[in-house]
């Protein structure tokens, strides 16, 4: 009798904890078990006992206080890192959303549904369709990247004039003012024509002065300088970066030093400023220059304080002293970057961006407006950049014959296309989230470090991927290659704003786990608290909050993994249900990994950058599951591109089990690492890689035509015109697809098995045979020129190769020298 009410303890109180109920709840629960087990005869005096010495010291807060959990703080506070103002500002930066639901380890996928789907306006949609698609037509790409290393003038005026740099300018100021959503539209058309076209665009358009200005700037400061940025009068640069501070920004070199100087005939007190910038994009064709330094008061001209910290500022670039011009040449992508320095260059006080009591609040500024700008620019051009391959890939495997049959029937290119229609379904999916939650009113610096890192991670292997299918064709430069440019170029998006190797491994669990969680920001917290006593009284709801939170992941988990998640709710009883139990049991594996972490590491964690890169993979690809579920939903559920759902959750779950398996390989000790596979993996790892047999069907979409091929080609520019290499080969798709009935057509009748090619020849032999008509056999003949286009490369007079001055004078210099 005592065992059957034991146990049934055990499980009324797991119920409880696993439905996240109160602490009051499980006392009263356990209190009723006791009485009636009393009367039953199951329990007597030592059992009362045993639960007095628990329940007592737990439930009285001043004993609780004084003697669990004052000694419990004490050790806390001594292993806690202590946080540098920059990590703090980082951390307190942007807002949390749909991240946090999946790191707490209980998504509510309702929720998740329930968020709007972004939908452009009429004017955003004409501006898309009208200045976007014009853009695109003038722009020769190979001429502006091999031949001009630059835009044309006229496409630099025609960006200036249609305002294509001032999408994030209010109205009020002339600008466009448009969504986010609406800007990853703009720049995933841009991206699909050219790289160098939407890395232009897109700079102004993210982290910059505009932004700065329109968050923080002065009336005085918005009034003079936003109208001339949205008019295209001003083009501005950001300088952040330096030669001893890349990815850790925060280190900069850069200083100004509160000084008295002459300006403007009179002595005002202002900064003496001197910088060393490179990787500044727009910096060589900038007019006004925002810069990050660290001031200086050495004097106390402005208070007791000598060291104000990062500070904002913005330089009109044609004072003297200040260097601009030169240029970097990145990876053949050459978008106006380069170096800026400037020694003792003196400034009053009011360049300061928002003013003098600015001074000093830059890193904020800068991490708060780096939490919605890197999760439009970046990501969308990746999105752009990928769906953009995945077409080409499959018109190309469709067009392209080798063995008598085309290259996309082969297995092995059908696994590269089916990555390919997988990655632009789901990154696509990603960005239309999260651009949609900025203009939902949040800063989602996770998610934006979170897309960031996988969308550009996802763009470079797509890259390689297609440049597998293609060849030949994908490594022989010239006008004709629409893929050696973004293969060249794909490192680039990798490196900026935040090195990728950074992002994964430090921001998205080291914000995620303080910024997601629901206890432990409030924990550090309570250690900078200088009252004892209200210090004590917030860490003991804090940490009785945590270990309560701890205990229901605990058995979540378990009960999950040992059920397999089959009755988790789902929002839908369809073939996605699967997908949706399954993030449910990984987020909860996540929440309850998370804290072990922090137990078995403490402190030291924040070190342990592979602990932490896994932590966040998980995170992250539950994060990428969710907006391709979402994606699904707001698209109404079409049975028709449910291969792309299936492909995407099966891959993103696989890569979230495999971060989990390794996160258990790589604890400490071993008889943890067994119970903890006993717990998250009883009955060995339930996700599998997407079948060979669902790939087929993926691989298929990219090289057929049809709704949910269109679907994909969302926001890419496809006008068949000479200029649009991709668009042209759409267009010759369509061609090969309507003649292989002919071609077919003449074999049969020939009796022969002819391969694929020569059509003009096909043409006239079924034209002589009778088999043809003349409409039919010119519609061949045609094909083959199409069709020709599509697989022939460039080639060259070698005089034309020759890389230009920079090329001549070398060889000048060597002709010297011999």
């Amino acid at each position: 009798m005592t065992l059957i009410f034991v146990l049934g303890l055990i499980v009324l109180l797991s119920i409880a904890s696993y439905h996240r109920a109160s602490w009051n709840t499980a006392l009263g629960v356990s209190i009723a078990t006791l009485v009636i087990g009393t009367f039953a005869g199951a329990f007597g005096a030592i059992s009362w006992l045993i639960f007095l010495i628990i329940a007592v010291p737990l439930s009285v807060t001043g004993i609780r206080q004084q003697y669990i959990i004052k000694p419990i703080f004490a050790a806390f506070k001594k292993v806690t890192p202590t946080m540098s103002d920059t990590e703090k500002s980082a951390i307190d930066a942007g807002t949390t959303w749909w991240e946090a639901d999946l790191f707490c380890g209980r998504p509510d996928w309702k929720k998740l549904h329930q968020y709007p789907m972004p939908k452009l306006t009429i004017e955003e949609q004409a501006f898309i369709d009208g200045p976007v698609e014009v853009v695109c037509s003038m722009l020769d790409d190979w001429e502006a990247t091999h031949e001009l290393t630059d835009l044309p003038q006229d496409v630099w005026q025609y960006l200036k004039d249609n305002k294509f740099f001032a999408m994030i300018i209010k109205k009020e100021y002339g600008g466009l003012q448009f969504s986010a959503f609406a800007q990853s539209c703009v720049l995933q058309k841009l991206t699909s024509k050219s790289t160098l076209l939407s890395s232009i665009v897109g700079v102004p358009n993210s982290l910059g002065p505009g932004e700065l200005l329109q968050h923080y700037g002065t009336k005085e400061q918005k009034d003079h300088y936003l109208p001339r940025l949205a008019s295209g009068q001003e083009i501005p640069c950001f300088a952040l970066t330096s030669p001893e501070a890349g990815s850790d920004a925060s280190a900069i070199p850069d200083y100004g030093v509160v000084c008295k100087g002459m300006w403007e005939g009179e002595e005002v007190i202002g900064l003496s400023l001197t910088w060393n910038k490179r990787y500044i994009t727009l910096a060589p064709v900038a007019t006004v220059l925002g810069l990050a330094f660290k001031m200086q008061d050495p004097d106390g001209l402005l208070g007791d304080t000598k060291e104000l910290g990062i500070t904002c500022a913005l330089i009109p670039t044609d004072m003297p002293g200040i260097e601009i011009g030169r240029r970097h040449f990145p990876l053949n992508v050459p978008f106006q970057n380069g170096p800026t320095r400037g020694k003792d260059i003196f400034v009053p006080l009011d360049y300061i961006i928002g003013g003098p009591e600015m001074a000093g609040q830059g890193w904020r500024m800068l991490v708060e407006c780096l939490s919605v700008g890197r999760a439009i620019t970046l990501p969308s051009n990746s999105v752009g950049g990928i769906k953009t391959i995945a077409l080409a890939s499959g018109s190309y495997s469709r067009i392209r014959r080798q063995f008598r049959l085309p290259i996309g029937q082969m297995e092995g290119i059908e696994e590269s296309l089916a990555k390919l229609a997988g990655y632009a379904y789901s990154s696509d999916a990603a960005v239309s989230m999260s651009t949609g939650a900025v203009d939902l009113g949040e800063k989602p610096s996770v998610v934006s470090a979170i897309i960031k890192y996988h969308l550009t991670e996802q763009m470079r292997d797509s890259t390689i991927h297609a440049m597998d299918i293609h060849g030949g064709k994908g490594i022989m430069l010239g006008p004709n290659n629409y893929l050696g440019r973004g293969y060249q170029g794909a490192p680039i998006a990798i490196t900026v704003e935040g090195a990728n190797i950074l992002t994964r491994n430090m921001i998205i669990y080291g914000q995620g786990a303080i910024r997601c969680h629901p206890f432990v920001l409030t924990e550090l917290g309570a250690c900078d608290i200088e009252d004892r006593e209200e210090a004590l009284a917030v860490f003991d709801k804090a940490l009785m909050g945590h270990i309560g939170f701890t205990i229901s992941n605990l058995v979540r988990t378990k009960w999950m993994s040992f059920t397999g998640a089959r009755f988790a709710s789902t929002p839908f009883k369809d073939e996605t249900a699967e997908f949706y139990r399954t993030a449910a049991r990984f987020s909860a594996s996540l929440a309850l990994m998370s804290d072990i972490s922090m137990a078995v590491f403490g402190g030291s964690l924040k070190r342990k950058e592979r602990i932490s890169a896994r932590l966040g993979d998980l995170l992250s690809y539950l994060y990428l599951v969710s907006a391709t579920l979402k994606r699904y939903n707001d698209e109404g559920r079409k049975k028709e591109d449910l291969a792309l759902v299936q492909w995407s959750c099966q891959d993103h779950l696989y890569h979230c089990q495999r971060a989990l398996a390794d996160l258990i390989n790589n604890m400490p000790s071993a008889p943890l690492r067994a119970a903890l596979k006993l717990m998250l993996f009883p009955f060995g790892r339930p996700v599998r890689k997407p079948t060979d047999k669902l790939e087929h069907k993926l691989a298929q979409i990219l090289q057929v035509p049809s709704e949910t091929r269109n679907r994909l080609a969302s926001y890419v520019y496809l006008k068949n015109e000479p200029l649009n290499l991709v668009g042209r080969q759409e267009q010759t798709l369509k061609d090969v697809l309507a003649v292989e009935p002919l071609f077919d057509k003449v074999c049969r009748e020939k009796g022969v098995k002819l391969p694929f090619f020569q059509l003009d020849k096909v043409a006239q032999m079924g034209l002589e045979a009778g088999i043809l008509t003349q409409a039919e056999a010119d519609k061949l003949a045609e094909v083959e020129k199409a069709r020709l286009a599509v697989i022939n490369v460039d080639d060259f007079d070698p005089a034309d190769l020759v890389a230009g001055k920079a090329a001549q004078k070398s060889k000048n210099s060597k002709a010297n020298a011999a």
